[in-house]
C-alpha cells in the first residue's frame, strides 16, 4: 500500500520530512514533503527584492568587517580605480603606456576630425573631444585598454537628429549649442543610469537590433562619404538611401577626377592597414613594427595627402580641404547649454539614444577586452565615469565619446597596462592643439571621407546576421527591421522599430509561453518532453505537462486554453490507440519561477474544471516564492492531499501506489 506523504510543512520544522512507498516507479522510491519557505516579514522580502535587482554583484562586500581607515582606502578606490592601481604603478608600465598612448593619438587625431565632420560639426571639436574626457575617464574609469574618444555610430545619430530640424550650415552656432547640450543630456543619462543601478535598460538594445542598426548606419555613412570621395559641392543633408544615391547621381557634372584619384588611393591604403590590424592581429603582434605602421595608417594618410595637395596645389584646386583650424585649448562651453526653448526637447531625445548608443559600445568593448585580459570591468561604474567625462565634455566645448572599438583595439595591441594610456593619447592631443594645428590647413577633405568609410565598413556583420538567420529568426527580422528601418526611413526610426520588434519579441515570449508533454525515461525517475527523447513514453492514466514560464495575468487565459487543448489531444490520442483512460493531470512547475494573482486563479480555474470531468490536477515541484503565494491565498488547501509533490515522479509513483491499493 502506498503511503501519502503529501503534507505542506513549513521549513523552520527540524523534522525528517520524507515517506517511502512500497510500490512505485522506482522500487523504493523516497517521497518527500514539499516545504514552505522561511518566514520573512514584507520589508525582509522587498530588501531582498530589491538587493536582487539593483545590487546583483553586492558592491559592498569588501567593506564588511573592515576598519573605518580600510573603509576609507576601500571607499577612494570604489569611487576612484585610479587609487587602486597607482600605488602599484612602475616605470615598466609606464614605458608601455607611452608607447600604446603615442599609437593610438596617431589613430585619435584623424578620427577625431572626421567623426566630428560626420556629426556636422566643425572639425576642431572632435580634438576637443579627444582631449578633455579621456583625462577625466582614466580617473574614474575601471578599464585598463579602453581608448576614449569620439564614436562613428554616435556621431552619425548626432548629426542626423539635429540637422532634420537645425541646419548646421545656416544656423551654425545654434547647432553647436544642441550638440553640446544633448552631449550633456547624453552624460545626465548615463551617470544617472549607473548611480541609479538600472543598467539593465541598455538591454533593451539586443545583440540583433545592434547588428541590423549598425550594418545599415554603416552603409549611409559610407554612401555620404561619397561627396567627398567624388567631389561633389551640393549634396542632399537628408540620410536615406535613395536620396543619397539620386544625388550622386544627379550632380555627375561636380565629379573631380582628381578627388577620385586621391580618395580611392588612400581607401584602398586604408583599408589594407585595417585588414593588417582587425583580421590579422596574431600575425601582426608578431611583428609589432608591421602593426604600429599600420595603427597609424589614418595619421599617415592625413600626413601624405596634405603634403600632396600642399605640394601641388595650383593642379589640386578642385580638391577641397578642411582649411582654417583655431590653436589653443579647450574654450569653456556651458555659457552656451541650453535649458529652455523649442529646440530643448530635441536635445534631450538626441542625448538619451546617443547617451544609450554610445553607453551600449563603451561596455561592450570594455568587457571584451577586460575578459582577455581576466579582470572585470563594473559595468554601473562605467556608466558613471562615461556620464560624468560627457558631462564634463559638454562645459569643455566636446561632444559625445565614448569607448571606441578600434581605438581600444589599437591600444590593447600595442601593449597597454593602465588607463594611462589615455592621458598620453590626451597629452599629444594636447600639444597638437597647442602647436601643430596650422598644419591641417592643407588636409582634403576627401582623406577624411576615406578614414570614415575605413572606421564604419567594420561595423557590417554580415556573419552574425547568418547566425541570427540560423539560430533565431524573430532575432533576424529585428535585425532586418533594423536594417532596413535605418536605410530607407532614418537612423532614429530605424532604431526605435528594431527596439520595437524586440519588445515584441519578449512580450510574445511572457503572453505565449512554452509547454510540453512530458514522459518517463524508462527504468529512471527522470521526465523529458516526448518530443526530443525517443525513450520518453506516456505514463498510462497520466498526463505530465511543464510550464516553462512565470505565470503572470499576460498569459493565465493562453495557458489555461493551452492546457485544455493538450487534455482534449491526449484524449483523442488514448481513444486512438486503446489506452485506459485518463484520470491525473500533473503540472511540473519547475521553471515557473513567479505567479501573481491571475496565476493563482488560473490554478483554482483548472482544478475546478478538471474535478467536474473526474481528473486529478497535480502540482510537482513548485518553487519557494510560488508554494508561499499559493499557501498565502488558501489554495493548497482545495487540493487535498495528494495535490502538491517534490518531483513528478513522486507525484506518479504515490498516485499510483494509492490507486492499486483502492478496491
Amino acid at each position: 500500500m502506498g503511503v501519502n506523504s503529501n503534507r505542506v510543512e513549513d521549513f523552520s520544522s527540524q523534522e525528517t520530512t520524507l515517506r517511502i512507498t512500497t510500490e512505485s516507479i522506482v522500487p523504493g522510491m523516497e517521497i518527500h514533503n514539499v516545504c514552505l519557505p522561511p518566514k520573512k516579514t514584507t520589508l525582509q522580502k522587498l530588501k531582498q527584492r530589491l538587493g536582487e535587482i539593483f545590487f546583483p554583484d553586492d558592491p559592498l562586500y569588501r567593506f564588511k568587517n573592515q576598519t573605518w581607515c580600510k573603509k576609507l582606502l576601500l571607499g577612494l578606490q570604489f569611487l576612484f580605480p585610479i587609487f587602486q592601481w597607482g600605488p602599484e604603478y612602475s616605470l615598466r608600465l609606464l614605458r608601455s603606456d607611452i608607447i600604446s598612448g603615442l599609437t593610438i593619438a596617431s589613430l585619435a587625431i584623424p578620427q577625431g576630425i572626421s567623426y566630428a565632420k560626420l556629426a556636422n560639426l566643425p572639425p576642431i571639436v572632435g580634438l576637443y573631444s579627444s582631449f578633455v574626457p579621456p583625462l577625466i575617464y582614466s580617473i574614474l574609469g575601471s578599464s585598463r585598454h579602453l581608448g576614449v574618444g569620439p564614436v562613428s555610430i554616435a556621431s552619425l545619430v548626432m548629426g542626423s537628429m539635429l540637422s532634420e530640424t537645425v541646419s548646421p550650415h545656416d544656423e551654425p552656432i545654434l547647432y553647436l549649442k544642441l550638440a553640446f547640450t544633448a552631449t550633456f543630456f547624453a552624460g545626465l543619462f548615463q551617470a544617472s543610469l549607473g548611480f541609479l543601478r538600472l543598467g539593465f535598460v541598455i538591454d533593451f538594445l539586443s545583440k540583433a537590433t545592434l547588428v541590423g542598426f549598425m550594418a545599415g548606419a554603416a552603409v549611409i555613412v559610407s554612401l555620404q562619404q561619397l561627396k567627398g570621395l567624388l567631389g561633389i559641392v551640393h549634396f542632399t543633408t537628408k540620410m536615406q538611401f535613395i536620396p543619397v544615391i539620386s544625388s550622386v547621381f544627379n550632380h555627375r557634372d561636380e565629379w573631380s577626377w582628381q578627388t577620385i584619384v586621391v580618395g580611392v588611393s588612400f581607401l584602398v591604403f586604408l583599408l589594407t592597414s585595417r585588414h593588417i590590424i582587425f583580421n590579422g592581429l596574431t600575425q601582426s603582434m608578431k611583428r609589432p613594427k608591421l602593426f604600429w605602421v599600420s595603427a597609424a595608417a589614418p595619421l599617415t594618410s592625413v600626413i601624405l595627402s596634405t603634403i600632396l595637395v600642399l605640394c601641388f596645389k595650383l593642379k589640386t584646386h578642385k580638391i577641397s580641404i578642411i582649411g582654417y583650424l583655431p590653436k589653443g585649448l579647450n574654450p569653456p562651453s556651458a555659457n552656451m547649454l541650453s535649458f529652455s526653448g523649442p529646440d530643448l526637447a530635441l536635445a534631450i531625445k538626441t542625448g538619451i539614444v546617443t547617451g544609450i548608443l554610445s553607453l551600449t559600445e563603451g561596455i561592450a568593448v570594455g568587457r571584451t577586452f577586460a575578459a582577455l585580459k581576466n579582470y572585470q570591468v563594473d559595468g554601473n561604474k562605467e556608466m558613471m565615469a562615461i556620464g560624468l567625462m560627457n558631462m564634463a565634455g559638454s562645459c569643455s566645448s566636446c561632444y559625445v565619446t565614448t569607448g571606441s572599438f578600434s581605438r581600444s583595439a589599437v591600444n590593447y595591441n600595442a601593449g597597454a597596462q593602465t588607463a594611462v594610456s589615455n592621458i598620453i593619447m590626451a597629452t599629444a592631443v594636447l600639444v597638437t592643439l597647442l602647436f601643430l594645428m596650422p598644419l591641417f590647413y592643407y588636409t582634403p577633405n576627401v582623406i577624411l571621407g576615406a578614414i570614415i568609410v575605413t572606421a564604419v565598413i567594420g561595423l557590417i556583420d554580415y556573419q552574425a546576421a547568418y547566425r541570427l538567420w540560423k539560430v533565431d529568426k524573430l532575432d533576424f527580422l529585428a535585425c532586418m527591421c533594423s536594417f532596413f528601418g535605418v536605410l530607407f526611413i532614418s537612423v532614429p526610426s530605424g532604431l526605435g522599430i528594431a527596439v520595437g520588434v524586440s519588445v515584441f519579441k519578449i512580450l510574445l515570449h511572457v503572453t505565449r509561453p512554452n509547454t510540453l508533454i512530458m514522459g518517463n525515461i524508462r527504468g529512471t525517475n527522470v521526465y523529458q518532453c516526448l518530443g526530443r527523447y525517443k525513450e520518453a513514453s506516456r505514463i498510462p492514466s497520466f498526463l505530465v505537462l511543464a510550464i516553462e514560464s512565470p505565470i503572470y495575468f499576460a498569459n493565465s487565459t493562453y495557458l489555461q486554453e493551452r492546457i485544455l487543448r493538450w487534455i482534449r489531444e491526449e484524449e483523442d490520442w488514448i481513444k486512438a490507440n486503446n489506452e485506459g483512460a485518463l484520470k491525473c493531470v500533473i503540472l511540473d512547475m519547475t521553471a515557473v519561477t513567479a505567479i501573481d494573482t491571475s496565476g493563482i486563479d488560473l490554478v483554482c480555474e483548472l482544478r475546478k474544471m478538471l474535478e467536474k470531468r473526474s481528473f486529478q490536477l497535480v502540482l510537482a515541484n513548485p518553487v519557494g516564492s510560488v508554494m508561499e503565494k499559493l499557501h498565502q491565498s488558501k489554495t493548497l488547501d482545495s487540493f487535498g492531499l495528494n495535490g502538491i509533490y517534490l518531483t513528478v515522479g513522486e507525484a506518479v509513483a504515490d498516485i499510483s501506489a494509492l490507486w492499486k491499493s483502492q478496491p
